[in-house]
């Protein structure tokens, strides 16, 4: 999930916006959007609406001062990414975060609908938090990390009665639950959140974490589980149910290394199950977690092998 205040502070004008080959796609693309939003405009120099819309795009994602990122990709330069990505036309423009494009259009647009798509995009990586309650929500993180329950919770539900559809807080009232164990209540906190945030970063990210700490609840001693797999590694059930064990243990990495084994095995397995549990994971941590960094860069090798 990201927390908030990640993706919302001011950068350097030269890192907004960037030319992007293919050499560097990955980095300035795929890796970056685990931490903020990047706007991918696909162009070419002898296309009239481009010269349009680049300069519009690029004027709306500076006024965003780094709430936003946008990368250039010229097709005739690049086309493999063209082509990998299914651009037909130009000029189109994708929107990537998390490693996966959210969301785009083709074609040039007014600037009033520009403006709108780059809020939208900020918004969906939850950027749009009320910037007065920041320090708040920021505290009870802390209390999170350390293991205060009890007093994050109280602290998020502070911050709710100020703003109740402040997404950050909401989920982080649900994880302040789940830490505590009383799962039960994260469900039906969660289970009660407003519409208008429902379907936001911070509440799908404490959904994720929810679901895995049901499975974590209901898995085996982890020693009897490794010693399953030591008998038979070719057990993939041995090894996806000690993945969920080693997650509900705190130990994130080596969940996700045993969940990219058994992709590397058989990708297909239980209809795809390692790589749905590797994104659960995923989305249930913070997206510049080097956990998730390094499990989304080595999936991606795998899927692209």
């Amino acid at each position: 999930m990201l927390e908030m205040g990640t993706n919302t502070g001011a950068a350097p004008a030269g890192d907004l916006i960037k030319d992007v080959a293919e050499a560097t796609f990955m980095q300035d693309v795929v890796e970056l959007s685990q931490t903020v939003p990047v706007i991918v405009d696909f162009w070419a120099p002898w296309c009239g609406p481009c010269k349009t819309l680049g300069p519009a795009l690029e004027a709306a994602v500076t006024e965003a001062k780094g709430a936003v990122r946008m990368a250039k990709v010229n097709v005739d330069e690049n086309q493999m990414i063209a082509g990998q990505l299914r651009v037909q036309s130009i000029p189109t423009v994708y929107a990537f975060w998390k490693g996966q494009p959210i969301d785009g259009f083709q074609g040039a647009v007014p600037p009033s609908e520009i403006k709108a798509f780059v809020d939208r995009v900020i918004e969906a990586s939850g950027g749009d938090a009320s910037g007065g309650l920041d320090d708040a929500v920021a505290a009870a993180e802390e209390m999170l990390d350390a293991g205060e329950f009890a007093d994050a919770a109280q602290t998020f539900a502070a911050i709710l009665g100020e703003d109740p559809n402040h997404a950050a807080a909401y989920g982080g009232l649900v994880r302040a639950y789940i830490g505590a164990g009383d799962l039960d209540q994260a469900e039906a906190t969660l289970n009660g959140a407003p519409a208008d945030i429902s379907e936001s970063t911070d509440l799908q990210a404490a959904a994720a974490q929810l679901d895995l700490a049901r499975q974590a609840a209901n898995s085996g001693p982890l020693d009897e589980l490794n010693a399953k797999l030591a008998a038979d590694e070719n057990d993939h059930q041995a090894r996806f149910d000690l993945a969920v064990a080693l997650n509900g243990a705190g130990q994130n990495a080596e969940a996700v290394d045993q969940l990219l084994e058994l992709f590397r095995r058989d990708r297909e397995w239980n209809d795809g199950a390692a790589k749905a549990q590797l994104f659960t994971i995923f989305e249930a941590l913070k997206p510049n977690d080097p956990v998730v960094l390094n499990g989304r860069r080595k999936l991606s090798s795998m899927i692209f092998a």
